[in-house]
């Protein structure tokens, strides 16, 4: 099965209620179920939970364009893109040339604010997810199941859906807890129109933890259910994700603990593509590395999503030829490197690492004078809509290829980092502690970058957490984590690591910490009293 074949969830859509009561749904279709047609059969509730995954790939129930969030637009509120936005371009990794678009120019200016409508789509869509997840969660429990007398293989099918439904809303837990800092709580036990007490990271932490680890027993084994849901790996690189930021999180370190949620993940049989770029095109979905991905699909899932975006976007407006190259048209050079991430390929013994994969030819510079000026700054060629064999994805604005989520090489820095810091490498004293099985993990990638060669390979003492840092930048670019690692590393808000247009000055300058935080939207805040705004805001 390629991917979940996402049956419009009407019934969900339309009867979700919003959980800080600043969305409205809109009704899009006439074909609405209610909970007694849907959940009638086993196929109907496995169609509901397409809908709580879909929610992570589509906005609405109609078009590209659609959204079921009343008053907030597809183009601020997909959730791969909007993770994107906050993750990446408000880091040292790229800029956006369009600054008209609503929210992208306070994004990588460092210059947000709590009016900001990227932040309230990715608040609202992440809070729709618990809603749509604690939805599938009343009508799932054993006495409902038992009610409509389905036969106990499909009961015991509906209670793994059900465990999966509990990570999603983990996993949506989790970003509010990165992203926001702070979250409304809400679970399936109060009523719909509920507003949510407040809960901190510290609590947040708590219930997602706890969430996870009575889930995981009762889930798939890693790479043995269906493309597209998740397993017990998933919810193990959640976990190890919490695990690694516990010190940012909650203000206690768990990085023995982190380490050994690595490696359940790395037991689960994934192995590294042998060519790296295979992560990142139209037939992703074959690779042995992807843990969790977000579905991308040219016909059935049409969105302006992370990947359509990413990869129109990185057609530059000098080189190359968008369809022949990338399988799509592009978008005239949207995205552009910034010179610090160009730069990380410029110390150390890389050899010839693939990974460094951008162009900067012709009248291209490597410095961004100007954020508006298309030609300035080097362009990406990492992702793409063409298949191995060079096939060119259905459609050629909407690509097929899956926003790799979580992968194994992230596992494999995970652990390495974990490891150095347990035995205690700090952000000030950057020792080199890894040890043997952490430099094994690091030469795999590198040597994978490397066509098999190890013209790139480290020592020991080569590996320091600086190093780490920019090994992590150097893989999973452009993945979704460069804003959290920087946190981590004290290289983001009060730290004093520049970079182009950080702080909304060209050379780069510092910000408080109050940024580590994104502020709680406007509308969210006048929705539910419960709330109170972030410092600095």
């Amino acid at each position: 099965m390629k991917k979940i074949n996402f049956i419009y969830v009407l019934f969900a859509f339309a009867t979700l209620q919003s959980c800080t009561s600043d969305l409205d749904v809109v009704a899009e279709d006439p074909r609405i179920l209610t909970p007694e047609q849907l959940f009638a059969t086993p196929t109907g509730y496995k169609q509901a939970l397409a809908g709580v995954y879909g929610n992570l790939s589509l906005t609405g129930t109609g078009d590209a364009g659609s959204s079921f969030l009343k008053g907030i637009d597809a183009g601020t509120s997909q959730f791969g893109r909007c993770l994107w936005y906050l993750q990446n371009l408000t880091t040292d990794e790229v800029v956006w040339t369009y600054e008209n678009d609503e929210g992208t120019a306070e994004l990588q200016r460092n210059t947000w604010t709590s009016a900001n409508p990227i932040l309230l789509g990715m608040y609202s869509r992440t809070m729709a997810e618990v809603a749509i997840a604690n939805d599938f969660l009343r009508q799932s429990t054993p006495e409902k199941v038992n009610s409509r007398g389905f036969s106990a293989a499909d009961a015991a099918e509906i209670a793994i859906y059900r465990n999966e439904a509990r990570v999603l809303r983990a996993f949506a837990y989790y970003n509010m807890m990165d992203l926001f800092g702070k979250a409304p709580f809400i679970t399936e036990e109060d009523p719909l129109d509920f507003r949510g007490p407040q809960y901190d990271r510290k609590q947040l932490f708590t219930f997602i933890e706890a969430e996870l680890n009575a889930a995981i027993p009762n889930l798939k084994a890693a790479r043995s259910n269906d493309y597209g849901r998740l397993d017990k790996a998933m919810a193990q690189m959640i976990l190890a994700k919490m695990y690694l930021n516990a010190e940012v999180y909650i203000g206690s370190p768990k990085y023995a603990e982190c380490m050994a949620k690595c490696s359940d993940v790395i037991a689960g049989g994934y192995t590294l593509k042998t060519n790296y770029f295979d992560n990142f095109k139209a037939d992703n979905h074959t690779s042995s590395e992807m843990i969790f991905t977000l579905q991308s699909d040219g016909v059935k899932t049409q969105n302006y999503g992370a990947t359509t975006v990413l990869i129109n976007g990185q057609v530059g407006s000098f080189e190359g030829n968008g369809i022949a190259d990338f399988g799509v048209g592009g978008w005239g050079g949207a995205l552009r490197l910034r010179k610090q991430f160009v730069q990380k390929f410029d110390v150390g013994p890389f050899g010839t690492d693939v990974r460094k994969s951008f162009t900067g030819t012709g009248a291209r510079t490597l410095e961004i004078t100007e954020l508006t000026q298309a030609g300035q700054g080097f362009v990406l060629r990492k992702f793409s809509n063409r298949t191995a064999a060079g096939v060119a994805g259905v459609n050629s604005t909407f690509v097929d290829t899956d926003f790799p989520l979580f992968r194994l090489a992230d596992a494999y820095l995970m652990y390495a980092e974990a490891q150095m810091r347990k035995d205690g490498a700090t952000n000030s004293n950057s020792a080199t502690t890894a040890n043997a099985q952490s430099v094994t993990y690091i030469n795999a990638l590198r040597q994978r970058a490397n066509s098999g060669s190890t013209a790139g390979n480290v020592t020991q003492a080569d590996v320091n957490l600086d190093f780490v840092i920019d090994e992590r930048s150097r893989e999973l670019h452009w993945e979704g984590h460069r804003r959290q690692d920087l946190i981590r590393f004290n290289k983001y808000g009060g730290g004093n690591y520049n970079w182009a247009w950080k702080g909304n000055i060209a050379n780069g300058t510092s910000f408080g910490t109050n940024l580590n935080v994104f502020p709680i939207p406007t509308a969210s805040l006048s929705a539910n009293r419960n709330l109170t705004q972030n410092t600095g805001y």
